[in-house]
């Protein structure tokens, strides 16, 4: 508020200067006029008439006339340039307001302004605004690779390859980082219309850029939403249009979807499921269940793979499909984990010491190069033996940082921790993991398994899988067995640990001390006596991390 009354005041002595100035310079010139013509006839006749000189007076008062007259002109002009400078710097000043500075589009306010305008006129012309949002997939790596100034350029390429695939009346937008928007109206009843532009432009971002010197490859996840359905502002437009181009990315990336009311729900959920997550994990309200792993050979029981489970305390049963993704993406999986971990530890502590845990460790978690300290802390606080965990990890989750990965490993592995390699043979260079971390176990995954008997392909998988753990000397465990004839061909291949709903439906804390307590496999702490509770027992699914 001081500002602009400094300022205001500033603009008020400006026009007050301008006032007198002009007023001094009316004056001067009336002045010549008035006293020029006498002082110059004077003059002219003193010199060629010989009359008398011009009073001095008046030559005094010409003088300073053309001094007045003089110095209004030179302040006019300085008052012309100032004008002209000040209006310059104003209309950039509300060019970078508006625009990006990098493209020359439109900046989100200048968007929602001009988009309003343009929704208005779709209505009273009968047409559909659509808006499509395009955000690149990749780009992240590019500038981290190459720097900001060859993300700056090829986002300057991706621009103008925008702008020459809009119609000749459109909006171009962009909305900070990687991310665009383009607006434009079309009729109706033709969307085919608006679907021959995303395609062009998912296409095009498909194909390489040369910039800088580089040949670089990005694609492009875009959304398109229309107008005339269910969206009453152009915020609503402008929501769905995002919302579609999150589907878009969700689904593969490289790709347009449509908005329908159906993704707007589900982010809905989404919403409300991550938002309920944030307090269930401090209230514990994710739970261990325990699936049962048997030795083959024995058939006895060998230990238990840890899974997760959500209590919610008003929508019930939650899948961890549901709610694993969102820890993950959210951040919240190494906290969950943590959690799971220490519930699993401090149930575990009377068990028979034979038996063993299996917990999973999720892609995420294996960024955190303080993993190996946080895991080692949870079974030093819990007093579970380190020689009786075993940490699962995929093969997709070493291909961000093999060196990260293979200094956590060994942080573990120098406390007894065992390792194994999960759901093995679903991704890639397999052998070369293999070679590159100390795992003491292959797990195969449940597709191989369950089509054990039904696909041949399956079949000649298993069979070389448990042949290569024999050559290593690494024992091989089988997941998804469900029916006695699966298992006995697991153990003529030479599986040596099983696991599945064979063997029985994950159980609770609870279900497994009942489970153990009718096996005789729980060790009574300081001669207390071993309480069992009962309670029904539902699946569940793995814990993703």
């Amino acid at each position: 508020m001081a500002l602009d009354l400094e300022e205001n005041a500033e603009n008020d002595a400006g026009k007050g200067g301008d006032i007198v100035t002009g007023a001094i310079s009316v004056a001067a010139i009336l002045m010549f006029v008035g006293t020029g013509s006498s002082v110059l006839s004077t003059t002219l006749q003193h010199y060629f008439e010989g009359g008398a000189p011009a009073d001095r007076t008046l030559v005094i008062a010409l003088l300073l006339n053309v001094a007045l007259i003089l110095f209004g002109w030179r302040r006019h002009h300085a008052l012309s340039m100032e004008v002209r400078v000040r209006t310059a710097a104003e209309e950039r000043a509300q060019m970078l307001a508006s625009r990006d500075p990098l493209t020359g589009f439109l900046n989100r306010r200048s968007l929602a302004e001009e988009g309003a305008a343009m929704f208005v006129r779709a209505q009273r012309r009968r047409k559909a605004m659509a808006l499509l949002m395009l955000d690149l997939d990749h780009f992240k790596t590019i500038n981290d690779m190459h720097g900001h100034a060859v993300g700056d350029a090829l986002l300057r390429a991706v621009a103008q390859e925008i702008a020459a695939a809009m119609p000749p009346i459109s909006l171009t937008a962009r909305l900070g980082g990687d991310e665009f928007a383009c607006g434009f109206l079309f009729d109706p009843s033709q969307p085919g219309t608006v679907e021959r532009i995303a395609e062009k432009l998912v296409s095009r971002m498909s194909q390489p850029f040369d910039v800088e010197g580089l040949r670089l490859h990005i694609s492009c996840s875009l959304g398109v939403a229309r107008s005339d359905f269910e969206c009453a502002s152009i915020d609503a437009l402008m929501r769905s249009a995002d919302i579609a181009m999150y589907q878009a990315k969700k689904s593969g990336r490289n790709r347009f979807a449509w908005f329908d009311q159906s993704m707007e729900r589900e982010l809905q959920t989404r919403n409300e499921l991550e938002s309920g997550l944030r307090t269930a994990i401090p209230r514990q309200e994710i739970v261990p269940y325990f699936e049962q792993q048997i030795d083959l050979a024995s058939g006895k029981l060998h230990g238990f793979e840890v899974l997760a489970r959500w209590e919610h305390p008003v929508r019930g049963l939650i899948s961890p499909e549901l709610f694993i993704p969102i820890a993950e993406e959210t951040g919240m999986i190494a906290d969950l984990s943590l959690s799971i971990m220490r519930q699993s530890f401090m149930a575990a502590r009377d068990w028979d010491p034979s038996l063993s845990i299996s917990i999973n460790i999720s892609p995420w978690q294996l960024r955190d190069a303080w993993l190996a300290q946080k895991i080692i802390k949870v079974l030093t606080e819990t007093g579970f033996p380190a020689n009786r965990l075993e940490v699962e990890i995929t093969e997709s989750s070493l291909f961000d940082n093999l060196a990260l990965a293979q200094s956590i490993v060994g942080s573990l592995k120098n406390q007894g921790v065992r390792l194994a390699l999960d759901d093995f043979g679903t991704g890639y260079s397999s052998l070369a993991h293999l070679r590159a971390l100390p795992f003491d176990r292959i797990k195969i995954d449940k597709s191989f398994v369950m089509s054990l008997n039904e696909n041949a392909d399956s079949a000649a998988i298993v069979n070389a899988i448990a042949r290569l753990g024999e050559s290593l000397n690494l024992p091989v465990t089988a997941e998804g067995v469900e029916d006695a004839a699966i298992e006995e061909r697991l153990r003529a291949i030479g599986c040596a640990k099983a696991q599945g709903w064979l063997y029985g439906r994950p159980l609770s804390v609870t279900g497994v001390r009942r489970l153990l307590a009718e096996r005789r496999l729980l060790v009574a702490q300081q001669g207390a006596p071993v309480a069992v509770e009962t309670s029904p027992e539902i699946p569940s699914q793995r814990l993703a991390g």
